[in-house]
């Protein structure tokens, strides 16, 4: 706390165990601050130095830097309780892109992004954290690596390294516009796409362009399979994603309903070109017809003719629909 009672946060490293590269990448981190210094989605150094310990301790680091109320993947876990909110994945994933666009215009990769990574302060998000970030070299979009970065569920297929020396590690601007996507995915579906996997079947099927990532629902599918491409030439920039319609205020597009089941055809629908329907009334009449013309060929000690059925039957026909008319208009 300063004289005017400003909270600050002070990051205090060990140096006893630290090791000449990881120096070097503390001393990285202060840099690349330094020079993103006054950006508003960029945490922000105010000092730093080394302050040596006693009884051979090789000492502290100390930095002294804004104070975060809270980082993202702690607001996650408290988001995810409620009902999924658009407005609000519209509103932080916004100022995420804002975030990486600024390091990616200063030719820097992050490498590591992941959402205890981004920092709220006084309800502004900010990147922290360049541990592992590196300046890429001569305006190029891509670094090398000799070792294998980042965190596992937010890694890109490009940073998985392969085995038996068969290829440096090649990191640029589309890895960390990969791990975008694993947290968009989070923020909308509670997990990162490759959460439910063991560590060994996520190094397999991150690269693995025959592992389907599932996108259930609807909710912004196209922007999450713009990052989440596994041809890093294919991926998209974060221009391209700071213009998607639903950060603008327009409704995210939905997934096309399911096809709905056809209507069940009417019972006159499913007769034939020589089928009717007799409801009980005419059945009842045709019965008493039928028997009738049985009585009166008993009488006269004969059968029915065939020829003489089929005349009765036309004659009955006529009777029943002019009657059935009749009914039907004055009934």
């Amino acid at each position: 706390m300063n004289a005017q009672n400003a909270i600050y946060a002070i990051k205090r490293v060990s140096l006893d165990k630290t090791d000449a590269e990881t120096m070097k990448g503390y001393m990285n981190e202060i840099g690349l601050l330094k020079r993103l210094a006054g950006n508003k989605r960029i945490i922000q150094l105010f000092d730093s130095e080394v302050r040596p310990g006693g009884g051979g301790s090789k000492g502290y680091l100390m930095l002294v830097m804004e104070c975060g109320e809270v980082d993202l993947a702690k607001l996650l876990g408290e988001q995810q309780k409620e009902p999924l909110d658009m407005v609000w994945v519209g509103y932080y994933w916004q100022q995420m892109l804002q975030a990486v666009h600024v390091i990616h215009e200063e030719k820097i990769v992050h490498s590591d992004l992941k959402p205890a990574n981004f920092v709220l302060v006084r309800g502004q998000l900010k990147l922290i954290d360049f541990g592992i970030a590196n300046a890429i070299a001569n305006d190029t979009t891509n670094i090398q690596r000799d070792h294998q970065i980042g965190t596992v569920n937010y890694m890109s297929p490009e940073a998985i390294e392969l085995p038996d020396g068969m290829r440096r590690l090649k990191v640029g601007r589309p890895s960390d516009v990969w791990s975008l996507g694993c947290i968009l995915y989070q923020m909308v579906y509670g997990h990162p796409p490759f959460q439910h996997l063991s560590v060994y079947q996520k190094m397999k099927a991150i690269p693995d362009v025959g592992h389907e990532i599932a996108f259930p629902g609807w909710n912004v599918i196209r922007t999450m399979r713009m990052c989440l491409e596994r041809n890093p030439k294919e991926r998209a920039v974060i221009p391209e994603l700071l213009e998607q319609a639903w950060l603008a205020g327009e409704p995210p597009t939905p997934a096309p309903p399911p096809a709905p089941h056809p209507a069940p055809k009417t019972a006159r629908e499913l007769l034939g070109p020589e089928e009717t329907i007799i409801n009980p009334y005419y059945m009842k009449q045709l019965l008493e017809y039928g028997i009738k013309l049985g009585q009166q060929a008993a009488a006269q000690g004969g059968e029915i003719e065939v020829g003489h059925l089929e005349r009765e039957a036309e004659v009955g026909f006529f009777v029943f629909f002019f009657e059935g008319v009749f009914w039907g208009f004055f009934g």
